[in-house]
């Protein structure tokens, strides 16, 4: 999983407005994007903690609807503010588009109700490499608008509400201080992909714990694989506390740095698969914080003063993180298995969205003091999370470190997303090479999130990661 603990109101904000056949000047700077929906536009509400930001769809639905094209958004402010990170990311898709990987999570057994916005690999693959041909040749943003406006589909996010209205909050890789052995300032470990965990070979959704007679049976809860020892020689890494264990389980990746300055990269591995309960949610609906003060920092100070009361809420949590150690060139990676990239990239759900395209996002994002400033960026759908599990959010990768770790924390605003799917008569002019054969282990979902983020799964880029080496036999038999 990944993502900081953060909970901000969204501020009230800006409204996004449909095309209408004029093409209207790029600086339309109001706050937060919000509802479009045909016939017009619904002013933003700010999220109440009465609202249900996870609102789930019904089974075997979609998280997205297609726009009219009297309802298209506006793309010139996204255009104007196209970069060298948006590039690197769009061009990890391209790369992505064609690995067997790529392939096999495209393929009709995978796709599932998402094969009603795209018809598979082609089409995606093109989608992508025709928003970046358009990109780089348009000589202009109303060239680019229009060319875009004539041979793509825009598709919206449902939403919370059905009509586009979502949150986006942020996630990062942070930064530890770590040993790679037990000490006693170090004394709390990450733990290695067990052998008895079995996911899906080609999502990495877990399916649950292979027993010692073949069956599968269900993991225990975090709580009870931490105090029974039953991890005992699958110890990975050592940190300095629970605390920082938990949300090194919560952003899914870390980078560690060892007595001897020595930089060490963990990554995901794997989950339980376990109920994920965000930290932030449980302190403020316990009334222990307030919904202002649900934040990575403040809950930070709140450990250093009563640990045994933050652990207690910790231990709602079911859920529990593995990890592997990862390269620095191939780390932090996505869903997708490549690199992923900060301010460029999303994490949604991916049961409704699809993977690897382009996105629109339009919203608000934090700075270091936790004011919001305006975002209408082109960024690209590369990761996935535990606590992203619903059309009304999505989370951008905000970066390494403790800088990062501040702005992910301060990140929480209404806002709403669009992906780009190219219609089925250009798709033959913008194909890619055939793409290699599928890899028996594909990418790896994630994991577990943050209340609000996803988890980096550090794989190689572009090419899909080998599983993890076994680790080495548990000190004692693991029970079922």
């Amino acid at each position: 999983m990944h993502g900081c603990i953060s909970d901000r109101s969204p501020s009230a904000g800006r409204l996004r407005r449909a095309h209408t056949g004029v093409f209207l000047a790029a600086s339309l700077a109001l706050a937060v994007a919000t509802t479009v929906f045909l016939g017009g536009c619904e002013s933003p509400a700010k999220v109440t903690p009465e609202e249900d930001i996870d609102v789930q769809l019904p089974p075997g639905e979609h998280g997205l609807r297609k726009l009219s094209r009297e309802e298209y958004p506006e793309l010139a402010a996204a255009f104007a503010a196209r970069d060298d990170k948006f590039a690197r990311a769009i061009g990890m898709s391209q790369q992505w588009f064609t690995t067997g990987t790529s392939k096999a999570n495209y393929s009709s057994e995978q796709m599932g109700p998402i094969s009603q916005v795209v018809s598979g690999h082609e089409q995606a693959a093109a989608s992508v490499n025709a928003f970046r041909q358009l990109m780089d040749s348009s000589t202009d943003a109303k060239a680019f608008q229009d060319a875009v406006y004539e041979q793509f589909d825009i598709w919206q996010t449902r939403g919370r509400n059905g009509k586009g209205k979502a949150v986006i909050t942020g996630y990062c890789s942070p930064e530890f201080k770590a040993s790679a052995v037990r000490t006693e300032t170090f004394k709390y470990p990450l733990y290695r992909r067990p052998v008895d965990l079995v996911t899906d070979t080609v999502t990495g959704d877990p399916l649950g714990r292979r027993n010692a007679d073949g069956s599968l049976g269900q993991w225990g809860t975090r709580k009870e694989i931490l105090e029974s020892n039953q991890l005992a020689g699958y110890e990975l890494m050592w940190l300095s506390s629970a605390f920082d264990v938990y949300i090194c389980e919560v952003n899914g990746s870390a980078k560690l740095i060892l007595p001897d300055n020595t930089v060490k990269y963990v990554g995901y591995a794997g989950k339980t698969g376990r109920e994920y309960v965000g930290l932030g949610t449980s302190l403020v609906d316990a009334g222990v914080i307030t919904k202002r003060e649900r934040n990575l920092p403040a809950i930070k100070a709140l450990y250093a003063r009563d640990p045994a009361l933050v652990q207690k809420y910790i231990d709602r949590n079911q859920n529990m993180v593995f990890f592997q150690m990862y390269d620095g060139k191939s780390w932090p990676s996505g869903s997708l298995g490549v690199p992923v990239t900060d301010f460029a990239t999303v994490a949604t759900d991916k049961k409704i969205f699809p993977r690897g395209l382009v996105m629109l996002m339009d919203t608000q994002v934090a700075d270091y003091a936790g004011r919001m400033k305006d975002f209408d960026r082109f960024m690209m759908d590369q990761d996935t999370g535990g606590a992203i599990r619903a059309a009304g959010r999505a989370d951008i990768y905000m970066g390494i470190g403790a800088a990062a770790e501040i702005l992910a924390g301060n990140q929480f605003a209404d806002g709403t997303f669009y992906y780009f799917v190219l219609k089925p008569e250009h798709v033959g002019k913008y194909a890619p090479p055939a793409a290699a054969a599928p890899s028996p282990v594909a990418t790896r979902r994630k994991r577990d999130i943050g209340d609000a983020k996803p988890v980096s799964a550090g794989t190689q880029p572009i090419a899909p990661a080998p599983a993890p080496a076994p680790a080495p036999a548990p000190a004692k038999p693991a029970t079922p």
